[in-house]
């Protein structure tokens, strides 16, 4: 199936009013190809390279759309989400912009780095116990503390189609492409993905990367309903988290595959994408990474035009994983 089959799903048009509300927050960024990577893979490999996003990341899409559908007496309250790093520091520095509050959860176990680049934006950092339901109490306390808008990590329209912009940039400069390959936690950057690439063009497959130690998505595909995340264990601390309501249908209906990717697989493409590219990404964006290059893309086939969303950036430079 191409569509989804649930009456709260987003739609092209969605993502195409995000576009226009983000055009003059947002970086338009580039794409990067490699020879080596293309040798290796017998494949035409582009990089969406969402690592020189604002924040560092795409999710800085999602958050910049959702404060700016916000109506005016509701910006002055302010936003709060909970969220391990990526889209603490977005909503931080989106809300920095439009010059409102943000209160931000976040886990104890998350990467100082990520941390300080928050309060760095002016959020207001509460702590949690490293947790989903700790997350979820502690940001609804914050909220009824403060009366901020709630601006959820993945599960939220705005905000998916938010990250739908992404693969609308990505299929403007590179429009023959065949598969585009992102990275799954929540969903949100998948199920804009799907929205804008069927969109534009059915033909192309959308396929998922998720790490073998937080495979909800995989068995959820596989089991054909949302199991959530149990006890998640992966270098990719972006991606530790279940899907949603709102993104597990563009799983079930639209993602043609859930690749799996090793701890070894993921440290392994991170250090060969900075040694081949001189780009440094995070964990979270080489799963995606991992599977473009791996086993199962090069079974024999003929070559395809595949691109690969690198979502982040964010890495403490202290803690490299090798």
């Amino acid at each position: 199936m191409t569509t989804v089959q649930d009456p709260k799903s987003i739609t092209f048009a969605d993502v195409k009013r995000a576009a226009r509300n983000i055009a003059s927050f947002a970086h338009r960024t580039p794409v990067l190809t490699c020879e080596t990577l293309n040798e290796m893979t017998g494949h035409q490999l582009f990089f969406k390279c969402e690592n020189f996003q604002k924040t560092g990341a795409f999710k800085f899409r999602g958050a910049i759309n959702a404060i700016s559908n916000l109506a005016p007496e509701q910006r002055k309250q302010g936003v709060v989400t909970h969220s391990s790093g990526n889209h603490a520091q977005a909503l931080a520095r989106a809300a920095s912009l439009f010059e409102i509050p943000s209160y931000i959860v976040m886990p104890s176990s998350a990467p100082t780095v990520k941390k300080n680049a928050v309060i760095c934006y002016g959020g207001k950092v509460t702590e949690c116990e490293p947790n989903l339901d700790a997350r979820l109490s502690t940001s609804a306390q914050v909220q009824q503390e403060t009366g901020a808008t709630m601006v959820p990590p993945f599960n939220h329209p705005d905000v998916i189609a938010g990250q739908g912009t992404c693969t609308l940039e990505f299929l403007q400069q590179v429009p023959h492409l065949d598969l585009i390959v992102a990275p799954i936690g929540g969903g949100g950057l998948i199920s804009g993905t799907c929205v804008a690439a069927k969109a534009i063009a059915r033909r192309i497959k959308v396929f998922a990367a998720e790490p073998a130690g937080a495979d909800d998505a995989f068995q959820s595909k596989k089991a054909g309903k949302l199991i959530p995340q149990r006890n998640p264990q992966t270098i990719a601390d972006g991606l530790l988290t279940s899907m949603g309501k709102l993104t597990w249908p563009y799983v079930r209906d639209v993602v043609q595959r859930v690749i799996l990717v090793s701890e070894e697989e993921i440290v392994t493409s991170m250090k060969l994408f900075l040694e081949r590219t001189k780009v440094l990404i995070e964990p979270s964006a080489a799963v995606a990474v991992a599977a473009a290059i791996g086993k199962d893309m090069l079974k024999p086939q003929s070559p395809r035009n595949i691109g690969v969303i690198i979502s982040g950036g964010n890495v403490d430079l202290d803690n490299l994983p090798w």
